[in-house]
């Protein structure tokens, strides 16, 4: 389940570039998604509401702050796989891992291990030979698309943290469905003047929006909840690294983007450096 979870969100990048080549771009991509995959959560919250917790105010907002971050993590992902190759793009989100280590020990006083530097050094290494750096490739990568691909990443990491540490009584469809409220109305507040005089929202947009609320907000939620307190939060770590991989192999077959063997190499480099961090949870 964690697996499929994982492959499920590997996919969407290459399919956002679809959608840009019909005219749609990420704002309008990103909020219908969110919106219709913050709609049927709510609908499969209410079939199953005899879980149904009562939320306090104060959790409501954190909840949403914690959905408007995931939103504005995919928005501005989708928005750097419009300047850049999508295989780049998905080594950069990836930088989420040591930057959720730097905000822990920041924020939460909470210091890296030796290994953990270690694994973060190798992560960075990874990602300068999977970026096409190592060759040169870099040279015709949009700055501006790499801004964005990182600015993903911090949110990302916002968003992991945020999730651990907010509604952890919650049923997690109840969860979800508040944190896709906050996803939708952090990328329409961003995005409102630009939103409220598109032309766009026709029944494409719709049929994407359901393909990318399927792969990419529905399935992965309800998959890792039932998938990750069976095998744990670490070793689900390791497996969640599978995106990256995905990612890369449908925007090569199907968008036809060059990936070499340096690049190959910084994409293992990355899972094995992810692998040897969670090492320890494969313990017995």
């Amino acid at each position: 389940m964690v697996f499929a979870g994982a492959c499920s969100f590997g996919i969407l990048s290459t399919f956002v570039k679809l959608a840009y080549r019909e005219g749609y771009n990420a704002a309008e991509i990103s909020v219908t998604q969110a919106f219709t995959g913050m709609l049927v959560l709510w609908l499969l919250g209410w079939i199953y509401r005899q879980n149904k917790a009562v939320m306090t105010r104060r959790q409501w907002g954190w909840l949403l702050l914690t959905g408007a971050s995931i939103g504005l993590t995919s928005f501005v992902y989708y928005v750097s796989v419009a300047y850049i190759p999508a295989s780049v793009a998905i080594v950069i989100l990836m930088q989420f891992t040591w930057i959720g280590l730097l905000l822990d020990w920041i924020c939460f006083r909470k210091r890296p291990s030796l290994l953990q530097l270690i694994t973060t050094a190798l992560i960075l290494t990874g990602t300068w030979l999977g970026s096409g750096l190592a060759t040169g490739g870099g040279q015709q990568l949009s700055l501006k698309g790499l801004l964005y691909a990182g600015a993903s990443a911090f949110l990302y990491a916002i968003y992991i943290i945020a999730n651990s540490r907010v509604g952890k009584q919650l049923h997690p469809l109840q969860k979800s469905a508040v944190i896709m409220m906050g996803s939708t109305i952090g990328i329409f507040l961003v995005n409102a003047q630009q939103l409220l005089v598109s032309t766009h929202f026709n029944t494409g947009l719709i049929r994407w929006a359901l393909f990318l609320a399927l792969f990419g907000t529905i399935i992965p939620p309800l998959l890792f909840a039932k998938g990750i307190p069976k095998v744990g939060a670490g070793v689900s770590g390791v497996i969640m690294t599978a995106e990256l991989p995905v990612a890369i192999i449908c925007s090569h077959i199907i968008l036809k983007e060059p990936v070499n063997g340096w690049q190959w190499a910084g994409v293992v480099l990355m899972l094995l450096s992810m692998l040897l961090l969670n090492a320890h949870y494969f313990k017995r």
